[in-house]
Order: structure tokens, then sequence, then C-alpha cells
């Protein structure tokens, strides 16, 4: 099943033959006390900067989240969307738990943008899935309930389920949605990981939906995290994961050789073209670990 996106000149396609889309996350303040300082001071270079250094490092879709405390997040998402276009001609991902700003935010993209995110909560439903009708967006659907996050695959397809057949009554096609079977920290349950896993294994083989990945918090309080969130992502891609948030100047390698290994790259031409596009240094320092 493929999942488009566009901005005012590019395409991006997520499909769940791969290869794996990668979505920008640096565009966000949550526990990122230099991008809340700058959205507070209106400090748009920093932005552009992040933008332009995540798509050199491999993002094909930027997401753009500006919720953080003191913001009018319903003024400042326009304003960051014109900022990240101006640019990147990368497809934009409005992050936000705020329905007015997604709102705001959808009415000043060009293109078709993706959504993060509706869960089953049913307000959440309400407010959300309307919105991505409206506007001929894509959406996240993150299988959560009113009753929280299920420790069960079961539960969470169930979810997933519930979230495709809202917006199926609302006239959003399934390729339009990307389940998210979330994850939770390791550190706490040794099984939840697993539980993500055969979540995804699940939702690929009864719903054939593109299923999207956050991978940090399977590794939250644990030592050496970037070698726990780098396992499980490869894992999880190759399970049947197709797009996946995340740090592309951490990451992308990560996704690059799992495609690379999963038969999807051949050649290796896209990570041969991830290399050279690195700033010259740092490509010459990876290579040299090799």
């Amino acid at each position: 099943m493929q999942t488009t996106v566009r901005s005012a000149s590019k395409t991006v396609t997520i499909n769940t033959g791969g290869p794996v889309v990668i979505i920008g996350e640096k565009i966000n303040p949550t526990g990122h006390k230099k991008m809340a300082a700058a959205l507070l001071q209106g400090d748009f270079d920093y932005i552009r900067e992040l933008a332009r250094r995540q798509v050199q490092y491999g993002a094909d879709i930027l997401d753009v989240n500006v919720g953080a405390a003191g913001v009018d997040d319903v003024a400042l998402m326009p304003q960051v969307v014109r900022v990240v276009a101006e640019v990147s001609d990368a497809p934009l991902c409005l992050d936000s738990p705020n329905p007015a700003a997604l709102a705001a935010g959808l009415a000043t993209v060009t293109g078709k943008a993706l959504v993060n995110s509706v869960s089953g909560e049913e307000a959440r439903l309400q407010a959300v899935l309307p919105l991505v009708k409206d506007h001929q967006a894509a959406v996240i659907g993150l299988t959560m309930d009113d009753n929280g996050i299920p420790s069960d695959v079961e539960g969470r397809v169930a979810i997933a389920e519930k979230i495709l057949e809202r917006a199926a009554r609302l006239g959003i096609p399934a390729e339009d949605v990307v389940i998210d079977p979330l994850v939770m920290t390791v550190g706490a349950d040794s099984k939840a990981g697993l539980v993500t896993l055969r979540t995804i294994e699940l939702i690929q083989q009864n719903l054939g939906v593109n299923i999207n990945l956050g991978a940090s918090n399977v590794s939250f309080g644990l030592p050496d995290r970037p070698t726990v969130n780098a396992t499980f992502m490869a894992i999880a891609i190759s399970r049947g994961a197709s797009c996946v948030i995340s740090d592309p100047m951490k990451m992308t390698g990560i996704v690059r050789s799992a495609d690379l290994l999963l038969g999807r790259d051949e050649y290796a031409m896209r990570y041969i073209r991830y290399f050279r596009a690195l700033p010259k240094d740092e490509s010459q320092l990876k290579s040299s670990k090799t």
C-alpha cells in the first residue's frame, strides 16, 4: 500500500514494501531547550538551519511542532510552516495536540501534509479526522484510546482497526492512514519491544497499511540508549515498519543499511548517495570507522 504526501514541488511515497521513509523530528521543542527558546524569541534562522540540516542528512519529510510553553501555537504554526517551506522542498508532517494549531498549519501547507496525529480516543477522533478529510491530508494513527496504551498486541490492533473504520466513515481511504503501534520502555517491561514488533507484524498481515515508528521510547532509562534505539529500529524495519520519526543525523545510516540488507537498494545506490550528501568531514569520519 502506498501513502503519498507532497510539498509544492516534491512527492514522497510511503510504501509497505519500502524503502523506509524518514521523518525528521528535530523541529520540535519537546526536550529541546534551544528549539523552545528559538520559538519564544521568533528565531526562525535556527529553524531554517534545522530544516536544511535534516534534509542534508536524509530526512524525506519534516515534522513541525511548535508546542512550547508560552507560545501561541495557533499563530506560530503557519509561520513555521512557511519558514520551513522557504528552505526545503520536503513535505511536512504537522505535529500538535491542539486541533486549532493543526487547522492553521494545514490551511498554510501547499501540497498534501501528514498529520501527527490521531488516536483511538473519542475526542481526538472527532477533532482531528474531519481536519484530515477537509484538507485532503494523510494521518498517523496511534494505537492508544481513552483507556491508554494496551499492553497486548490484540488491543493495539483493535484500536488500529477502529481508527481505520472511523476514517473510512468520513471518506478517508486506508492508504491515507499510517498506523503507529507505539513502543514502551523495555527498562520497565522487558516484553514491551516484542509487543510492538508483533503488533507491526499483525497490522501488516491483517490491515496492510503503512506503519510508522518512533524508536526512542524503547530505551528510556537505560545506558547507551543510541545502541538500543538503533537495534530496535533495524528489527522493526525488518518486521514491516515503513516510516520512522527520528533524528536523521543519528539514524539515517541505520535506516539506509536496513533497506540495503533487505534487498531494497539496488547496487547500494541510496546508501552511497546518503554518504555523498554528508558534510565532507563527517563522511570521512564515518568511512574511517569501517
